[in-house]
């Protein structure tokens, strides 16, 4: 996966002078003496010490030299070097004293056996397909046991048909196309990455009757347009291609022959042609080098303003005189993934697990995705190993993986998490994961109830570059980005909360890593977590040129962002481990809840004046009298009419779960002012019910047309892929214009919160009645 890219501001050095630094903790107001969620002033002053202990463990040398070894050859799932990673950590998790051992399962992983494309008729062109070596870039001249580009779950194909160009594939560029008399059935499509995941874009040309699908990286949106391509700079160069899964992971992701299960040996796999996730037509990655001929050979309309990317031609949507000839075809076999699983036993609630995940596979070396989270992960489990071995002994049981096949689809976490799901709905109360890391920003997302502790943390690590703390700068970003001109709803609201001066918003989670069969799947409390915005990385993603060298140069050259990343997880995982109580916070949920209901309710009003203002223009017959016949465009379909929308049953559900928040919090902070004087019995109790008000979120019926999705809150959207969809029933069918879904959904998901209130209700009890 890769972050969302954060950019830096010139007035953030002047607006970093205002904020406080990283040295004291922030006042909790439900924690005695404003110490740390989840402790007494006394357990508060010692998990500082210990949290001391495990900085000075923190070497960012070993990061260097792990990810230099580690993506020092092809790391794709079914290469020799991708197992040979997983046993180097096994002999490294077993060295720092944990115990540790790897847990195999066969999934399907379709590698190509043959890919070609040509452009036919009077100016014939054969693509490459293919990164050549590049000077300083010591790992790209390695050819043995490489795969050439390609996107797996793409269908086999021989096709030859004329091409369109449909922008980024996404449903408003083919309502373009119709407006402009153009269809792509029978044709292949020519797509840029951007706009919506890759997975889309051939989903959505094989439902408009498409034969064939070109996905391409075009350099306005990850090169030269955006810096100096590879080797002179980070941004992508002209041969570069994004691999990547095409799966259709927002209906399930992990092996798509294994829908909901392990693949375990012994296990069940459907047949191909009853894989829901598969792609059915073929589907190829190219270079904008390889793109550029294509694009040049289009007629038909010039494309729209919006479509234009940086290459050096008129972009015409097409289709030309030529037609294209495109070829895949792959070997459709299981293979096996790798998770290195490692465990320390906790000592007085061992049932309760905190599990901290990175994946270790990429698509060919994997140097940034996904070897530098990674090898923070990996230095995080060496400090620990080394405090266990100096007679610490967490409270709750870590369990640390290191997952492989998360690229092809996120098949280790997935099948790993299927297998043992029973274990882990009983035992685990937080998923902690990162992916990749580099330069600047932290950022986090997950479940709000989290959003304090997260707090706590980044206030307490320094930012390596301002020696603020990485919160303060995070919330210099906030303000800086909800400042500038033209910015979305979303950074002007995190701006308006971060200049409240309190705690940051977290981001929800979509997509895109390993939390999703966790959060969204099993309803356990997930965060995700990393650094970014001030690499180039992203022109190098899932390309051949995702190596060490690249990395070193334009990633993280010192490693201290990488040591920033195991500080901030390693403090959530040693907080949570030993804190008395879970250091959860509900109150943040029910806030954030309202921000969302607000958020749906502007949706629906929205929603209903832009369709009476478009059928206001139709009925006046305004798009034909503005329409220029030398380039015809024909008025939008009509949209359908709004009806009443009833959020009344998430309204008072939202409203009534804020006075259980508030009256929970009023308990809790009589407890705390008392020194939680609770039972060790009362404890544990209090604790379990904590550690599963997660999955009183989920729904056992799912999600519409996709019941591997439980979580009611929390969703990728079936139209962005990684994007993030909030209260996702009634959002979606709002967005589709679905309208009794949308009411049905509304009820569903205030059940769903109905049943979470009345689990807090039992938390607030449980406080007042303790003795």
């Amino acid at each position: 996966m890769i972050h969302p890219t954060v950019r830096p501001a010139l007035a953030l050095a002047c607006l970093l002078l205002s904020f406080t630094g990283a040295a004291a903790l922030p006042a909790d107001p439900l924690s005695p003496a404003g110490g740390m969620l989840g402790f007494t002033a006394d357990g508060a002053t010692q998990q500082q010490s210990l949290e001391q202990r495990f900085d000075a463990l923190l070497d960012p040398a070993d990061q260097r030299a792990w990810l230099k070894q580690m993506s020092s050859q092809p790391n794709q799932v079914g290469a020799p070097h991708d197992k040979a990673n997983a046993e180097f950590m096994l002999a490294k998790f077993r060295e720092w004293g944990w115990d540790a051992h790897i847990e195999t399962f066969d999934v399907l992983y379709p590698t190509p056996k043959k890919v070609a494309l040509s452009l036919l008729g009077p100016k014939p062109f054969t693509a490459k397909l293919s990164e050549p070596p590049l000077p300083g870039d010591a790992t790209s001249s390695i050819r043995e046991g490489t795969l050439p580009p390609y996107n797996v779950y793409g269908a086999d194909g021989d096709v030859t048909a004329p091409l369109v160009y449909v922008n980024y594939g996404m449903p408003d560029d083919y309502k373009a196309l119709a407006r402009r008399g153009i269809a792509v059935k029978g044709k292949i499509v020519i797509v840029r990455y951007g706009g919506g995941w890759r997975g889309l874009k051939p989903k959505l040309a094989q439902e408009h009757g498409a034969v064939g699908c070109l996905i391409y990286s075009d350099p306005r949106d990850d090169g030269y347009y955006r810096g100096d391509a590879y080797p002179d700079g980070g941004w992508r160069p002209a041969d570069g291609v994004q691999r990547g899964s095409v799966a259709d992971m927002q209906v399930y992701p992990g092996d798509p022959t294994t829908p909901g299960y392990g693949s375990v040996p012994g296990a069940k796999h459907l047949a191909l042609k009853d894989a829901k996730t598969l792609m059915k037509i073929p589907v190829l990655p190219i270079s904008y080098a390889d793109a550029t001929p294509l694009l040049a050979s289009l007629g038909g309309p010039v494309a729209p303003a919006d479509w234009r990317g940086a290459l050096p031609l008129s972009y015409h949507v097409g289709p030309g005189t030529a037609k294209a000839h495109l070829v895949v075809e792959s070997n459709w076999d299981r293979k096996p993934v790798y998770d290195v699983i490692a465990t320390l036993k906790g000592t007085t609630e061992p049932d309760q697990w905190i599990v901290r995940g990175n994946h270790h596979d990429g698509w060919v070396f994997g140097a940034w995705d996904p070897l530098a989270g990674n090898v923070a992960l990996m230095a995080e489990a060496k400090a620990i190993g080394a405090l266990y071995k100096q007679g610490w002994r967490p409270q709750r049981t870590l369990v640390y993986a290191s997952w492989d096949g998360e690229e092809p689809g996120l098949l280790g976490s997935t099948e790993w998490a299927e297998t043992h799901a029973q274990e882990l709905q009983a035992k685990a109360v937080l998923y902690v994961n990162s992916d990749t890391n580099g330069r600047g920003f932290l950022g986090a997302g997950g479940s709000h109830s989290l959003q304090h502790l997260v707090n706590q943390v980044a206030a307490g690590v320094a930012d390596p570059e301002t020696h603020v703390s990485v919160r303060e700068r995070r919330r210099a970003h906030m303000l800086v980005d909800g400042a500038a001109k033209g910015v979305d709803p979303e950074a002007k609201e995190n701006a308006r909360l971060a200049a409240a001066g309190g705690d940051l918003p977290i981001d929800a989670l979509g997509s895109g890593s390993d939390y999703s069969a966790f959060l969204e799947h099993l309803g356990i409390a997930s965060l995700d977590l990393g650094f970014g915005g001030e690499d180039d990385n992203g022109g190098v993603y899932h390309s051949r040129y995702d190596s060490f060298d690249h990395y070193v140069r334009f990633g993280d050259p010192s490693f201290e962002y990488g040591v920033a990343l195991s500080k901030v997880a390693g403090h959530i995982v040693l907080r949570t481990a030993d804190a008395s109580v879970l250091p959860l916070r509900f109150g943040d949920f029910s806030d954030t809840l309202d921000r969302y209901m607000k958020q749906l309710h502007e949706l629906v009003a929205d929603t209903r004046k832009a369709t009476e203002e478009q059928h206001h223009l139709l009925d006046l017959h305004a798009y034909a009298l503005v329409n220029d016949p030398t380039r015809p465009l024909a008025p939008p379909a009509r949209d359908s009419d709004v009806p009443a929308i009833d959020l009344a049953p998430l309204d008072h559900a939202a409203q009534k779960l804020k006075q259980s928040a508030q009256a929970y919090e009023t308990a809790y902070h009589a407890r705390a002012a008392s020194g939680l004087d609770l039972s060790d019995a009362q404890r544990s109790t209090l604790n379990a019910l904590m550690g599963r008000m997660e999955q009183s979120l989920a729904s056992p019926d799912g999600l519409p047309d996709r019941t591997w999705f439980r979580h009611m809150i929390y969703a990728p959207g079936m139209l962005t892929g990684y994007g993030v969809k909030t209260v996702p029933g009634v959002r979606e069918a709002l967005e589709a214009r679905r309208w009794d879904e949308a009411d049905r959904y509304a009820v569903i998901t205030a059940k769903v919160l109905d049943g979470y209130r009345a689990q807090l209700d039992r938390l607030t009890g449980m406080l007042k009645q303790a003795r």
